[in-house]
C-alpha cells in the first residue's frame, strides 16, 4: 500500500502539472468572467482537514455571491448561487483550482472529499479513518451518488476506499467521474443546491 501511495503521489503531481498547463487559458477566462459575474474575488478559499486531519486551504472557483441578510448572516445557497455558478458546478469546472492543491501534495485526484473542519468533533473513530489517505477531487462516494446519498452511505464508501485503495480502484473512479460529469448525474442532493450539513447522528 505504501509503495502504491508513493507512485500515486508522483502520478498526481505530473498529471496536475500537465492539466494546469493545458487548462490555464480556460481557467483565466473563467477567472475574468467570474469577476464580472459576481463582482467579487473569484476564488473560494476555505480551510479543510486533509491527511491525518492536517488543515489546508482548499481552492475552488466561487459560484455564489456573498449576499447577507439584515443580521449579517449569509443567505441560503440557492439564493446566492448565480446562473454561471450553476453551470460551473454542473460541469465541475469550479473544482479546477484544486489542481494547485494536488501540486502542493495536499490533495489527490482520487480520495474522500475534504469536508468542513466543524465536522471533525462529530466523527466517530471509524468515520475519522477517512483521513488516513489524502482527500481527493473525486472519490468513491462521488461516483456512487455524490450529494444524493446519505451521510451514512457516504462515510461507508469513504472507508471502503481507505481499506481498498489501489491503482485499479482509482482508475475505475476516474473513469466513472468523467462519465458522471458528462452526464451531470448525482451533482446535487434532493434537498437543495448542496449537500445538507452533517449533524453527527449517523
Amino acid at each position: 500500500m505504501l509503495k502504491y501511495r508513493n507512485i500515486k503521489s508522483f502520478f498526481d503531481f505530473f498529471l496536475s502539472l500537465s492539466m494546469l498547463t493545458l487548462l490555464l487559458p480556460i481557467m483565466l477566462l473563467v477567472f475574468l468572467i467570474l469577476i464580472i459575474d459576481i463582482n467579487e474575488f473569484p476564488f473560494f478559499i476555505q480551510k479543510r482537514p486533509g491527511l491525518k486531519g492536517k488543515v489546508f486551504n482548499l481552492y475552488k472557483f466561487k459560484t455564489m455571491k456573498s449576499i447577507r441578510d439584515t443580521n449579517g448572516n449569509l443567505l441560503p445557497d440557492f439564493e446566492r448561487i448565480t446562473k454561471l455558478g450553476k453551470i460551473l458546478r454542473f460541469c465541475s469546472i469550479d473544482e479546477l483550482p484544486q489542481l494547485f492543491n494536488i501540486l502542493k501534495f495536499e490533495m489527490s485526484f482520487v480520495g474522500p472529499r475534504p469536508l468542513l473542519i466543524e465536522y471533525l468533533p462529530l466523527y466517530t473513530r471509524e468515520q475519522m479513518r477517512r483521513h488516513n489517505v489524502l482527500p481527493g477531487i473525486s472519490g468513491h462516494a462521488q461516483v456512487n451518488g455524490r450529494n444524493s446519498i446519505t451521510w451514512k452511505e457516504k462515510f461507508s464508501l469513504d472507508i471502503y476506499y481507505v481499506e481498498n485503495q489501489s491503482f485499479f480502484l482509482d482508475l475505475k473512479i476516474l473513469i466513472l467521474t468523467i462519465k458522471k460529469v458528462i452526464n451531470g448525474v448525482g451533482i446535487n442532493s434532493g434537498l437543495g443546491t448542496t449537500m445538507e450539513k452533517f449533524n453527527g447522528e449517523n
